[in-house]
């Protein structure tokens, strides 16, 4: 089927202005040290030839979610170390998923112009201008693959199907239980025997083989968001368990407030499309709703993290069963536009720019200029906002509160952002650190201006 020059065009806007949204962000110094400058320094490691273990928290990548596609992505790093690969990354991962998805509306049966307003309906829907500005998440890489995925699926392409299952895989473990899931639809719902138990049997034994080897051996501990379900136990397996075994838990859980905002959020944008008789694709995204559901971890239950990116797909396969069988609430192209216009305009983040990101811009000029001191291959103690523009380098810490002392002769650099410490409860520790700073013989004041403060460590 051939692609729509418009379609192509769509795209090409929306990567630039994705692209150039995340940089901008970046620039006014509003990136993190967690994400971005976590899987920035990753990257630049592994394309280094060096083992990825960030110096943040001296873990390696493989041991956070097990995500192999960070070793082929280090080939852009190869070429050109600069953390704006992962910004267009994201911004072409998240903007060809209009093609897919505008093949799987045609292939559903809705005409031209329908099948393009699901394409801006997608476009519009909140969690991708959102999700796009916090950072950088591998799981963004897997949205288009899971659309292309089911497009294989349903046109009989073994081996696009195969290929698309184990990119899905290798960019966040958690995602495996969507692969699982995603096997449960297409055997029971789609009809596809081979593919659904493919697709089964690939998540489940992914799901095992991360969480019970590979996270274990890089990181020497369970699954990080284990902490999070807490309540049902202390590792993966127990948690399982006690899915089964404790139904009173889970349900005391399930029907807070809390959720059924969160429930309000993901569906009011296409709730126009929606319908009882066609929501079989969700039972694809049964994993990754109920993991935000049951968890306390409020993140885990907006349109901002990255945290639902598994559940679109499954919604929107959704809207285009509604749509096609000729149900919904709003069936008009241009009504259907108009709402998910007034629900991004609701629920978009794009007032940041305009807010919270201008709120330390007084030193943005500062921060740079001390960023341009700081040399390659020194150890650097640094704010949360500003690692993510020195993570090239071998060694750096950041300076909030722990419950360790910041011991300050085992760095080279010490930058720091006097009137915008970085996360909360950190200004404490950088008082603390600037008086330990001018009461060191081994430090000097190399720069400072608007309350950025860079020392050099004469000693080292």
């Amino acid at each position: 089927m051939k692609i729509p020059r418009l379609l192509w065009l769509i795209f090409f806007i929306s990567s630039l202005v994705l692209f150039f949204c995340a940089s901008f962000r970046h620039w006014l110094f509003q990136s993190n040290a967690l994400d971005l400058g976590w899987f920035d320094q990753s990257l630049y490691l592994i394309s280094q030839g060096k083992p990825p273990i960030v110096s943040f928290s001296e873990d390696h990548i493989l041991g956070d979610h097990a995500a192999f596609i960070f070793y082929p992505l280090a080939l852009f790093y190869v070429i050109y170390s600069n953390v704006h690969w992962l910004f267009l990354v994201q911004a072409l991962a998240l903007s060809s998923s209009i093609i897919p998805l505008w093949l799987l509306a045609k292939q559903g049966g809705l005409k031209d112009n329908l099948a393009l307003t699901i394409v801006g309906v997608y476009l519009l829907y909140p969690l991708i201008f959102n999700v796009n500005l916090f950072d950088f998440h591998s799981e963004v890489i897997a949205l288009p693959v899971i659309f292309w995925a089911v497009l294989a699926g349903r046109k009989n392409n073994f081996l696009q199907f195969l290929f698309a299952l184990i990119l899905i895989l290798s960019c966040k473990a958690v995602l495996s239980l969507t692969v699982a899931a995603m096997g449960v639809w297409l055997l029971l719902f789609e009809k596809r025997r081979k593919y659904g138990f493919l697709s089964l049997f690939l998540g489940v034994f992914w799901f095992i083989i991360t969480t019970q080897l590979i996270i274990p051996q890089f990181s020497g501990d369970e699954v990080a968001a284990v902490g999070r379900y807490s309540f049902l136990g202390d590792s993966v397996a127990e948690i399982i368990t006690n899915l089964f075994l404790k139904p009173n838990i889970i349900l005391s859980r399930i029907f807070t407030l809390a959720n059924l905002e969160y429930i309000i959020l993901l569906f009011i944008p296409v709730i126009w499309g929606l319908s009882p008789r066609y929501l079989t694709p969700l039972v694809a995204a049964i994993p990754a709703l109920m993991l935000n559901i049951l968890t306390d971890y409020q993140p885990q239950k907006d349109l901002v993290h990255q945290y639902s990116i598994a559940i679109l797909p499954f919604l929107l396969l959704s809207v285009i069963a509604t749509l096609a069988a000729n149900k919904g609430l709003i069936r008009n192209p241009k009504y259907i536009i108009i709402w998910s216009l007034i629900t991004f305009l609701a629920l978009g983040k794009y007032g940041y720019f305009t807010s919270r990101y201008l709120e330390q811009i007084e030193t943005v000029s500062a921060m740079r200029k001390a960023v341009q001191l700081v040399p390659e291959k020194v150890k650097v103690l640094t704010s949360p906002q500003i690692s993510p523009h020195l993570t090239h380098r071998p060694v750096i810490k950041l300076a909030i509160k722990d419950r360790e002392p910041i011991d300050i002769e085992k760095f080279d650099y010490i930058l720091l952002n006097t009137r915008y410490p970085g996360w909360e409860n950190s200004e404490n520790t950088v008082n603390n650190l600037v008086n330990k700073l001018k009461n060191n013989n081994n430090f000097q004041l190399k720069y400072e201006q608007d309350g950025v403060i860079l020392w050099t460590n004469y000693r080292n």
